[in-house]
């Protein structure tokens, strides 16, 4: 730990910002150098800053997800048929589907480029999974959870029991396990083995749920103020006139007919009212908040760290299209504008201060 920099936990908002911009910046490209460039980076920040509670184990499974999404985009690419135009790898025979299917064909000749084009999709969809995976391992999600808007509050509530089961199973299952280990008990057959291991570890699981449950009941979790059914009117016309709004701007964005005046306006303006509903709906929401989560400078840091990087991608993907979208038949480049963004990625993420290190438990029999 560097001198002068005291370990702490991130505001959990702040990792989602900067995984975000990482999505952004990937989803506008299908270099693989890039897209590495935006995996290694984000590898590098799980590695460095990831804390030893349950989820900081999660990344691996992202990754695992993202290969598997590769393949399975390089295989549909086979299944379905890429076309015959390019270098043929393998010919295989062609399986052509009835009428009701017309115009897909099973098979064919693989050829190079369909298996690249597949290849660069798919890691394009799995770099943006393991960008979520990696600000899933780095964030706290009961303090992401805790800092949710007030008129969203009953549904955090209920959202962090649920966050909480599989980590509480988890180390239900490695308590049960180190204390049977530690007794001598007669051999069973399979059945009774795992009836003597599931009992007690469900059992133990649903106590701590239900002792959270409890707890947060105590602390007036949920509870909610007086309202008026006028404010409460009042409340339900502007979510539904927001949301109106919204569903108007998106049709007329995505139809290019549709006056332009309905389009980015209206969408403006459905957005704001929708906000100006969740501040009059917070406002019935009585809460407190122990050790409350402040923004500091490691934050900002990181947050315009995943600004720029989403920024850089998208100004790539305007200005150098033949970096961003590499032809099937022409080695991939990257520009300085590319290694600009990784590098920035992982200085905002270096920039975080050293995650805590909690004090190993003492499992006991």
């Amino acid at each position: 730990m560097s001198r002068g920099r005291l370990a702490r936990d991130l505001h959990p908002v702040a990792w989602w910002l900067w995984a975000i911009g990482l999505a952004v910046a990937a989803s506008a490209t299908t270099n693989p150098l890039s897209l590495l460039l935006l995996v290694g980076v984000a590898a590098l920040a799980v590695g460095l800053r990831r804390s030893d509670q349950p989820w900081g184990a999660s990344f691996r499974l992202y990754v695992w997800l993202g290969v598997a999404i590769v393949v399975i985009r390089v295989v549909f690419r086979v299944v379905f048929g890429g076309g015959s135009n390019g270098t043929v790898l393998l010919d295989l025979p062609a399986v052509p589907l009835p009428e009701a299917a017309a115009g897909i064909v099973l098979l064919g000749p693989v050829t190079l480029e369909s298996l690249l084009a597949g290849a660069y999709e798919g890691l394009r969809l799995a770099t943006i999974v393991i960008c979520v995976g990696a600000a899933n391992s780095l964030a706290n999600p009961k303090r992401l959870l805790r800092s949710v808007p007030p008129a969203l509050y009953e549904v955090g509530t209920a959202l962090v029991v649920a966050v909480s089961v599989l980590p509480q199973l988890a180390d239900s299952v490695q308590r049960v396990r180190a204390a049977q280990s530690l007794r001598a008990a007669p051999a069973a057959g399979r059945v009774g083995s795992m009836r003597r291991f599931l009992v007690p570890v469900l059992e133990d699981a649903l106590e701590r749920s239900l002792a959270l449950a409890a707890g947060m009941d105590t602390r007036g979790y949920g509870r909610s103020g007086d309202a008026s059914p006028t404010r409460r009117r009042v409340t339900g016309a502007l979510m539904l006139t927001g949301l109106c709004g919204v569903c108007v701007g998106v049709y007329a964005g995505l139809d290019q007919e549709a006056p332009r005046w309905l389009a980015t306006p209206m969408l403006l303006l459905g957005v704001a009212v929708a906000v100006l509903g969740t501040v009059s709906a917070g406002r019935r929401v009585e809460r407190s908040r122990y050790r409350p989560d402040r923004w500091r400078t490691p934050e900002l840091l990181v947050v315009a760290a995943g600004v720029v990087v989403a920024v850089l991608g998208q100004w790539v993907a305007r200005h150098q299209p033949l970096v961003a979208l590499p032809r099937l038949d022409a080695v991939p480049t990257v520009s300085l504008a590319v290694l600009l963004g990784a590098g920035v990625a992982l200085l905002g993420a270096v920039a975080s201060p050293p995650t805590r290190v909690t004090a190993p438990r003492v499992v006991t029999a």
